[in-house]
């Protein structure tokens, strides 16, 4: 029978065989939530894709921005958790298991994105068969297979141990098929010598093999859209963009994931502020070089003002599309000001006037009283003498000024509360990023080159698909950890021995000299 500590047991292990109420009506509700997608995706099928707001030259719509932002997020785990185990991080053990579950249930819902998108599914196999190996969409297929199927070996092989674990710390009333369940997925793990050492070597052999596939997932992606000659699309950056993107969507989904598993589960003494501090730091450098990419891949388009090119651009800063795109900016700049602003309050900020919420809240209803008289001053004949450059120019600059006031008042509730803080971060992002997918695909279709320019709002039917694909990723996710430990019991003990044991090393101090200068010491080879 494999040990267990009685702290891990009891916080880890005895979850897994009680059912709380809450989880059920959590469960009942993204349940539903799942049943009306499919009850609107069975419509479409029935009906065909005229249910839909696509039409010609819309084919790609919002379900292909879901496509790629589930893909996107899927690197929260694997590429991240790979990345870490790679480069020694200690740090990382108690939240590599909720990373790498990501990634195998937004794989799942990302990949049903296509099927969906399809106005004839059965025709999928066709994509196999008659494909083109000089095409983007059969590189995408063979890519997300690889990607789904390592990944998938990625979060079983560490779960192994703990099956087993499970398997022999079964309370007697438990149900029988979990019992069985734990035995298969064991494997006749004993923990043995040559078993460790088996798995450490395919763990690491795995982790260096996954990260360059999960790279050309999103690079692919990427060239679906740019090995065209779309307006928007025919870049040469996109390959680096899509996956930074990625792994700052990733980031984020992490962030929301390990926090509501922390808070559901009582995990504040496994996943502590360390994991927050660490990931976030690598949050912040992966926002400042999507902004990076960002600026750059608009400013060509700017600068060039092609007769093609341009009115994509257009939609975007001030047509049809700027909502979308200037609040998916604003989400970003926020994401990155809640995790640094932090750093730079000093201590004792809260008594000055300037860092209090109030003063935030002030700023913030002001800044959206500017917004709504910038937005009625076309439509409102009484906001006539508003109408003019320097007065609308003017009244942009007191928005921008009072969300910066709104900013530095609530600093230090975010310094007072990091975890808060992280997941607002993480939402945020998130937020953004579906933006983000869509602003780089809707612009484009409905701006092509030749044809006629058209206009598209999302359709019921796509709206009720897109939040039942949204409560599938969270139902699997959910139930998935109600089974199986969301921290992983054997790293996390493993990484309590090491740290033990690097305790106990002691380094010598230099010795002084008769003269009182440090002499060094001479060692022999």
């Amino acid at each position: 029978m494999l040990a267990i500590d009685a702290r891990d047991k009891e916080k880890i292990v005895a979850p897994l065989f009680r059912t709380p109420r809450a989880f059920v009506l959590l469960v009942l509700i993204l349940s539903a939530l799942v049943a009306i997608g499919v009850a609107a995706y069975v419509r479409q099928v029935t009906l065909g894709l005229g249910v839909t707001a696509m039409d010609r030259p819309v084919y790609w719509s919002t379900y292909m921005v879901n496509f790629v932002f589930f893909i996107g997020i899927s690197h929260a785990g694997t590429l991240i958790s790979a990345i870490l185990r790679v480069t020694g991080a200690e740090w990382r053990r108690p939240i590599t298991r909720v990373a790498e579950a990501i990634t195998v249930f937004a794989l799942m819902v990302g990949t049903l994105q296509i099927v969906i998108d399809m106005g004839r599914p059965d025709r999928l196999p066709f994509t196999l068969l008659y494909g083109r190996l000089q095409s983007p969409i059969l590189w995408d297929i063979v890519s997300v297979t690889v990607y789904f199927l390592s990944s998938i070996t990625y979060l079983y092989l560490p779960l192994m141990p703990d099956a087993a674990i499970l398997r022999d710390n079964c309370p007697s009333d438990a149900p029988a098929w979990q019992r069985k369940l734990y035995i298969v997925l064991a494997l006749g793990w004993r923990g043995n010598h040559e078993q460790w050492v088996r798995l450490e070597k395919a763990i690491a052999v795995l982790a260096v093999l996954i990260i360059p596939v999960a790279v050309s997932v999103h690079s692919i992606i990427s060239w679906i859209l740019a090995t065209t000659v779309q307006p928007g699309w025919h870049s040469t950056i996109f390959g680096p963009y899509f996956v930074v993107g990625a792994i700052f969507s990733g980031i984020g989904a992490l962030f929301l994931a390990m926090t509501g598993v922390r808070k559901a589960l009582g995990l504040e003494s496994y996943i502590g502020l360390r994991q927050y501090r660490n990931l976030g730091l690598l949050f912040i450098a992966m926002n400042a070089i999507w902004f990076y990419f960002t600026y750059a891949e608009h400013l060509g388009i700017a600068t060039g003002q092609q007769v093609e090119e341009f009115p994509v651009l257009a939609s975007k800063l001030w047509g049809s599309f700027a909502p979308t795109f200037w609040v998916m900016a604003l989400a970003m700049v926020a994401a990155f000001w809640v995790l640094v602003a932090p750093l730079l309050v000093p201590a004792g900020a809260a008594k000055v006037a300037l860092f209090r919420p109030r003063l935030a809240l002030a700023s913030a209803s002001t800044a959206l009283i500017l917004f709504g008289i910038l937005q009625r001053i076309p439509m409102a004949p009484t906001l006539a003498a508003l109408d003019t450059p320097n007065a609308t120019t003017a009244a942009w600059v007191g928005v921008i000024v009072m969300l910066m006031l709104a900013g530095l008042g609530v600093a230090p509730w975010l310094k007072a509360r990091p975890v808060t803080a992280t997941a607002i971060a993480g939402g945020l992002v998130l937020a953004g990023m579906w933006l983000e997918r869509w602003n780089i695909i809707l612009p484009t279709m409905t701006h092509p080159r030749l044809i006629p320019y058209a206009v598209y709002t999302p359709s019921l039917t796509e709206i009720l698909i897109t939040v039942g694909s949204l409560a599938l990723f969270t139902l699997l996710f959910v139930v998935f950890f109600k089974f199986f430990p969301s921290v992983s019991i054997w790293e996390v003990a493993e990484g309590r021995v090491i740290e033990e044991a690097r305790s106990k090393i002691v380094v010598p101090a230099p010795e002084p000299s008769e003269a009182g200068w440090l002499r060094p010491r001479r060692f022999k080879l």
